[in-house]
C-alpha cells in the first residue's frame, strides 16, 4: 500500500501540488471486442497519460466507465494504476451508488494501494440536504481513505451543507460538475482554508477561466485521455497567462468538440473513447447504455482532433 491514505494532511497536500502541476487525469478503462475487460490496454492507457506528468489520476470514475464494471474489474483497474502510479503522484479511486455500496467499492480501492476516494452521485434518488450529507458521513464512517465529494447531476450542495462536509475529517475537497458559479462562490467562500476544489464539467476547459475567477483554476481533463498535447498546451497556456493560445485552442478545438459532445447522449465518454482509439490507444469499445459514435460523427471527430493536433505542433 502506498501509505498515503492514512495522512490526510499529506493526501491533501499532494493533491493540491498536483492540481497546480497540471490537469487531472481520468483514463479510460479499456474493453476487448466481445466486451471484457483487458487489463493489458489499460495499462498501456495509463503508463501512456502518466508519461505526460498529470497532477493526480483517477481510474474507474466517469469517464472510465466505472457504472459499467463488476468489483472484481474494478479491483483490477484501480491495482493496475497504483502499480503503474508508482507513488509518483496521487491515485484518486472512484466509489459510487448508494453508501453502502460505495463502502464496497471503497474498502476495494484501500487493498489496492488507492491514495483517496473521488465519491461519484448516488444512484437514483432524489435527496434533501440532510440525506446528502449523511450519506457522506456514512461513507467516511467506514474508511480511512479522504474523501473527494463530486456535485453532479442531482447531487448540489448547499453552502450549509459543506460546513458541514468540511468537518468530517476525511472529507478533503468537492469536485463541481454543476458549472453554477453563483453556487460554486458560495461554497468556496464557506469552506475552511485548505479545503481542496477542481472544476470537473463535461470538457472543463470550457469553462476553465470562468471557474478560476472564483477561486477554481484546477480541472479535469477528458481531453488529456486522447490527446495529452492538447491538454498540456491548454492548461500551461492558461497557468502563463497566455489568452491568445488559449482562445485559440477554444474557438478551434473545444468549442466544436463540445457541439460536437452534444449530439447524442453518452458521448460525453464514446467521444473520448473513440479519440483514444483514433490515435492507436487499445481502449476498445464502451459498454453498454453507451454507445460508440457513428461513421459520419467519427469523420468529423477525426477532422476536429487533426485540427487540435496540428495547433499544438503534434500529428494523429
Amino acid at each position: 500500500m502506498s501509505g498515503v491514505g492514512s495522512d490526510l494532511d499529506t493526501a491533501r497536500r499532494r493533491l493540491r501540488d498536483g492540481m497546480a502541476r497540471g490537469v487531472l487525469s481520468f483514463p479510460l478503462t479499456s474493453f476487448l471486442d466481445d466486451g471484457s475487460l483487458d487489463p493489458d490496454g489499460c495499462r498501456a492507457q495509463l503508463a501512456a497519460q502518466l508519461a505526460t506528468s498529470p497532477g493526480a489520476v483517477f481510474p474507474a470514475c466517469g469517464t472510465g466507465e466505472f457504472f459499467s464494471l463488476a468489483e472484481d474489474e474494478y479491483r483490477t483497474v484501480v491495482t493496475l494504476a497504483v502499480e503503474e502510479a508508482g507513488g509518483r503522484l496521487p491515485v484518486v479511486a472512484g466509489i459510487g451508488y448508494g453508501w453502502a455500496q460505495a463502502l464496497r467499492f471503497a474498502r476495494i480501492a484501500e487493498d489496492a494501494g488507492a491514495d483517496a476516494l473521488l465519491v461519484l452521485p448516488h444512484y437514483l434518488v432524489a435527496a434533501p440536504q440532510e440525506g446528502l450529507v449523511r450519506q457522506l458521513e456514512r461513507i467516511a464512517a467506514g474508511t480511512r481513505l479522504p474523501l473527494v465529494a463530486y456535485q453532479r447531476g442531482q447531487v448540489a450542495y448547499t453552502a450549509d451543507s459543506l460546513r458541514r462536509l468540511a468537518r468530517i475529517p476525511n472529507v478533503i475537497g468537492l469536485k463541481d460538475g454543476h458549472s453554477d458559479l453563483d453556487r460554486l462562490q458560495r461554497l468556496t467562500l464557506a469552506a475552511p482554508d485548505g479545503f481542496l476544489f477542481f472544476n470537473g464539467a463535461a470538457t472543463a476547459e470550457i469553462q476553465a477561466r470562468a471557474y478560476a475567477t472564483v477561486g477554481v483554476p484546477a480541472y479535469s481533463s477528458a481531453v488529456h485521455a486522447y490527446a495529452p498535447e492538447i491538454a498540456t498546451a491548454f492548461f500551461t497556456a492558461l497557468r502563463d497567462g497566455d489568452d491568445a493560445t488559449a482562445g485559440e485552442l477554444l474557438r478551434a478545438f473545444y468549442v466544436p468538440l463540445v457541439e460536437l459532445r452534444d449530439r447524442v447522449p453518452g458521448y460525453a465518454v464514446s467521444l473520448v473513447k473513440a479519440a483514444a482509439r483514433l490515435r492507436g490507444r487499445p481502449v476498445g469499445p464502451v459498454r453498454a447504455p453507451l454507445t460508440d459514435p457513428s461513421a459520419a460523427d467519427l469523420a468529423d471527430l477525426k477532422a476536429l482532433l487533426t485540427t487540435g493536433l496540428d495547433l499544438v505542433g503534434a500529428a494523429l
